[in-house]
């Protein structure tokens, strides 16, 4: 077979002494550790006589066949190119850099990609692209760890900026350019500092920025501060990117703070631009070692009218802390926010909480805010909280049989043989549940009402199993399961309801009314039960919605009455069986209070119109003079400026037909759109919509105990601690956001220049 030479070049040994062998490939000519070197066309070469040739690698195409020797003589290294002048065709170019770890072979009319490194095999088809080769680079652990795979794959995205350029290759006149495969040269720069920026293309390290990355990353995860020191971190990083020097521990909480500051100045500067108000959630939480804090939540509406929480402050109350000095430790959030004048309402998690505290408080700020005579729209109650309260009630009751029920199901599961005699018992009574025994986790009472529903579909199993095993002795008497039956029908109306609550991350406060008013409903029925252990059970929890009831029922009834489905409506078909002959006063009072609340907003409207109201303020605020003789003047302004045909934008929307009700309806978008019919009204149903009925946590709605900060936080600095939690909560982008246009949301690593 005749050859033509096609290429050489020769260079001083001193500069490149003899490689060992590498994939030098005909468009990849690269010899690791070493300046690069070109391949420029020379014809007629003459080797010296002292040279030895050594055939560096040999790459078979289609319908070519391409040699690399080197040659070595005492003072000269020279590169040659041999090609068969049999080619016909010219080969595709192999451009990318992932090309100088694979040789490329075929074997009959397939084509591979073989690693160099390892001798692994993949598809080296000009269909199959490069991707799989970077990936199998980066987990390849026979690739020397002196080959930077940062630039491997930076390489493709490589413009302008790059350290890959195309070789100079000169023609003898007389040949044609195609007859040429132009090799790729790659500079390796051993000598760069770590502490300068890396250009990779249009990429750029900065050290810096990385660091606050870091932290915005630990944050936003709710990672430890000593991932840093951890060794798996540290060998991670480095392979990731070599030129990151891991910071200390001391250095990301730092940053961490760094990072506190400027996302506080942004929610302060959210909150205070709010032309509405604000709603405050007061949450108690605990830790392992007993500490006790305090968490404060901000609930409003924006003005695009979606939902918005925003965690104020988490203090930790230190042992010296007493339940009366909770309302200095909520007036202090409410002034260092300086939101106290533009609060609306307050959400506890506890219906026991003192109601001293809560007075404290009113009497505080009182004179930046009107309240109803009641006060009642003020003090809210969490929903949820009670439900938890009344179910623990309901389980107590329930615990001797409970504790029987779990001992049966432990039983029946503690060996194959008593579960396979259990389940020809099951086939006997004619029971074909499908569904298996399991137990309860005590601490979550839905665990608890799923083992006690399974349970009872086995009931006459169970009752047979005591007459033929004497080793059972856990069996339930007729009456106790049909106490299991009744408790577990409460647990059920409980557990849907929860559900509903904490099934919407954002729930605005009109779908709480007609679930509560299911359960003061149920709770009526229970009472009448002619069983006393049932009766005296239901009375027990009754008394205690009964104190949540006196304290919510006006605000749940006035957030239903603003949904445009229900209206008054449906506070008076609930209100007719709750409280049949005397369910009109009732109604009454509903009524008048949802009329005082708009009078309020109305005299703002006006205050507003004349230039009079407080910035940023929904309602209108007094003057802190005790001595002014006109603080109803204002009032009785409005009342007398009314003309006696106009009608309100409460009667109007009152008058007007309900909106029908479908599944896809969407309360604040509606109000959205009715703004300019209703601007008063409009006003009134962001402030009241955006008050949190209920503030427990979906992952902790089925939970005995209360919220429980776990150790890593606990262990922490109080600054740190509250730093680190409520920056969480402003970075975090609920992904599938039911106010978010998109399905999701990226979270924040990258923090914004200043």
């Amino acid at each position: 077979m005749k050859l033509t030479q096609v290429g050489l070049k020769s260079y001083p040994n001193k500069a490149l002494t003899h490689p060992t062998k590498t994939n030098l490939g005909p468009t990849h000519i690269q010899r690791s550790g070493y300046v690069s070197f070109e391949v420029v066309s020379h014809s007629n070469p003459d080797l010296p006589s002292d040279s030895s040739p050594k055939l560096c690698t040999q790459v078979t195409g289609h319908s070519f066949c391409y040699y690399l020797y080197l040659y070595f003589s005492k003072t000269q290294t020279y590169v040659m190119e041999i090609s068969n002048d049999l080619a016909v065709k010219k080969p595709k170019r192999l451009t990318s850099v992932v090309w100088n770890h694979f040789e490329r072979v075929r074997k009959a009319d397939i084509c591979y990609a073989v690693c160099i490194h390892c001798n692994k095999r993949l598809s080296g088809s000009s269909n199959s692209g490069t991707t799989h080769l970077r990936n199998h680079l980066m987990r390849c652990l026979k690739r020397s760890s002196t080959i930077d795979v940062s630039q491997l794959l930076a390489a493709k995205r490589r413009k302008k900026d790059t350290t890959v350029s195309l070789a100079n290759i000169s023609f003898d006149e007389g040949q044609r350019k195609d007859d040429y495969i132009k090799p790729t040269i790659l500079k390796f720069d051993q000598e760069q500092k770590k502490d300068e920026i890396f250009n990779l293309g249009s990429g750029r390290f900065d050290q810096e920025r990385s660091r606050i990355d870091l932290a915005r990353m630990i944050i936003v995860h709710g990672y430890p501060l000593a991932m840093v020191d951890h060794v798996g971190f540290k060998v991670f990083v480095k392979n990731l990117q070599p030129l990151f020097e891991v910071v200390p521990n001391s250095s990301v909480e730092q940053a961490c703070m760094e990072i506190y500051g400027k996302e506080k100045l942004k929610v302060y500067e959210t909150i205070n631009k709010l032309h509405g108000r604000i709603n405050l959630s007061v949450e108690m939480w605990s830790s392992p070692e007993n500490d006790e804090y305090l968490c404060l939540t901000a609930h409003y509406i924006d003005e695009d009218w979606k939902l918005q929480k925003k965690i104020l402050s988490f203090v930790t109350l230190d042992s010296s802390h007493t339940e009366d000095m909770l309302s200095e430790v909520i007036n202090k959030c409410l002034m260092d926010w300086d939101v106290d004048r533009k609060l609306f309402s307050l959400t506890f998690d506890n219906c026991s909480t003192d109601d001293d505290i809560v007075i404290r408080i009113k009497e505080q700020i009182s004179h930046k805010r009107p309240l109803l005579s009641t006060g009642q729209l003020y003090d809210v109650r969490s929903a949820a909280h009670v439900l938890n309260s009344i179910v623990q009630d309901a389980m107590e009751a329930l615990r001797e049989v409970t504790q029987k029920i779990r001992a049966s199901v432990k039983y029946v599961k503690s060996s194959q043989v008593t579960q396979g005699k259990f389940n020809e018992i099951s086939q006997e009574v004619g029971i074909n549940s499908e569904k298996n025994l399991l137990f309860d986790c005590p601490i979550r009472w839905n665990s608890t009402y799923l083992m006690l529903e399974t349970a009872l579909e086995y009931r006459g199993a169970f009752s047979l199993l005591q007459e033929h095993d004497p080793d059972y002795i856990s069996a339930l008497t007729d009456r106790e399961w049909e106490w299991a039956s009744s408790v577990t029908g409460y647990l059920k109306l409980f557990l849907e309801i929860t559900n509903v609550f904490s099934g919407n991350k954002f729930p605005t406060a009109n779908m709480y009314f007609p679930e509560v008013c299911d359960v003061h409903i149920q709770l009526i029925e229970w009472c009448k039960s002619p069983d006393n252990f049932l009766s005296s059970m239901a009375v027990k929890m009754k008394a205690k919605f009964d104190k949540y009831w006196s304290k919510c029922s006006l605000a749940l009834a006035v957030a239903a009455i603003l949904d445009p489905r229900f209206k008054m409506k449906l506070v008076e078909y609930y209100y007719s069986q709750i409280y049949g002959s005397t369910a009109l006063d009732r109604i009454k009072e509903v009524s008048d209070g949802i009329k005082e609340l708009f009078n309020a907003y109305s005299i703002c409207s006006t205050l507003v119109d004349q230039g009079s109201a407080l910035p940023g303020s929904s309602l209108p605020s007094t003057s802190n003079d005790t001595r002014d003789r006109l603080k109803g003047f204002d009032k009785f302004l409005h009342e007398t400026s009314q003309s006696q045909n106009a009608i309100s934008d409460l009667d109007k929307y009152l008058e007007e037909p309900v909106f029908p009700r479908n599944c896809d309806f969407n309360i604040l978008n509606w109000w959205k759109v009715h703004m300019p019919r209703y601007p008063i009204l409009s006003m009134m149903a962001r402030d009241v919509l955006g008050t949190p009925m209920s503030t427990v946590a979906p992952e902790s709605a089925f939970n005995i105990g209360g919220r429980v900060l776990d150790h890593c936080r606990s262990s922490l600095d109080a600054n740190t601690r509250q730093a680190l939690i409520c920056t969480q909560d402003w970075l975090r982008m609920e992904p599938g956001d039911v106010n978010s246009s998109s399905s999701l949301s990226p979270l924040p690593l990258l923090i914004e220049p200043s």
